[in-house]
């Protein structure tokens, strides 16, 4: 989007653009007005996400719009009109969700748009990780109804375990923007030091680094399960299938390996009815 949502979303325009997702399954099996809610934190994402992934404008342009969007929430919070940002009015009054984690999915995509994020350390991957993957959980646990201290805990793990999930599921799609997010530390491991990912990911080692942060992934995948045993407070469904498909996706993933040349593994219709079977989450 060249400067964000022009009106309030369509509930069925946003399904249409989440429909076949890992993320559209899961908000199906919660009730209407939190799936609603839902979709419309999916759309703030999404047309954030979209300045900073769809190239079009310079950095400082895409920047401006960012920005955009960064002073409608603070309007929104502040009590004048919202701007792109007026369809969370409602949901924003419903649940409580937190202006810190609006912004900080923008400062996330912000790190995406200053520069082609290649071979970051542990710390700066950690916390991009931070802003696009576990606000966004900060704020689906307010929609989820759970309490503060096992809802941040579970966003912390389980928005981390995701987006690493993503990132050795993403390799070349990210790759051909310009980007790599396994981290240089694993890849120096693996004996690799070049930072341009299409060198990076035609040599064989990558293999080694991508298992690396999947282990990792794996560790935020236990502690997010640890924390949905406890049976909280609130609406666990949604967090559990998606816990379970991106956990199954990993696992995949590692069957498949990570040396050149690489297909995305995906999860057809029927593995997923199993794994809603499985969880109980028909």
């Amino acid at each position: 989007m060249s400067a964000g949502v022009e009106s309030v979303p369509e509930t069925a325009a946003v399904e249409k653009k989440a429909a076949g997702s890992s993320f559209y399954t899961a908000m199906r099996v919660m009730p209407k007005a939190e799936r609603e809610a839902m979709y419309s934190i999916y759309a703030f994402c999404r047309a954030v996400d979209d300045i900073a992934d769809d190239g079009l404008g310079t950095r400082a342009e895409r920047g401006i719009q960012l920005d955009t969007w960064r002073n409608d929430i603070e309007n929104l919070y502040g009590g004048g009109p919202g701007g792109n940002a007026d369809f969370l009015r409602a949901h924003i009054r419903r649940y409580g969700l937190r202006k810190a984690d609006l912004l900080a999915v923008i400062d996330g995509m912000e790190m995406d748009v200053i520069e082609d994020i290649r071979a970051p350390d542990v710390a700066m991957l950690d916390l991009y990780c931070d802003r696009v993957a576990s606000a966004v959980g900060r704020l689906s646990i307010k929609v989820f109804g759970m309490e503060e201290e096992p809802g941040d805990r579970l966003a912390h793990h389980l928005g981390r375990a995701l987006q690493l999930t993503n990132i050795v599921r993403d390799l070349d799609e990210d790759a051909a923007i310009g980007r790599l997010y396994l981290p240089q530390e694993l890849l120096h491991e693996a004996g690799i030091i070049d930072r341009e990912p299409v060198k990076v990911l035609s040599n064989p080692a990558v293999d080694q680094a991508a298992r690396a942060l999947a282990r990792h992934a794996h560790e935020h995948y236990k502690q997010a399960r640890q924390i949905l045993r406890t049976r909280p407070k609130g609406q666990l469904r949604a967090p559990r299938l998606m816990a379970a498909v991106y956990g199954r996706i990993l696992a995949k993933m590692e069957t498949q390996g990570w040396a050149p040349p690489r297909t995305r593994v995906r999860i057809g219709k029927g593995e997923l009815l199993l794994i809603l079977l499985r969880h109980g989450l028909m």
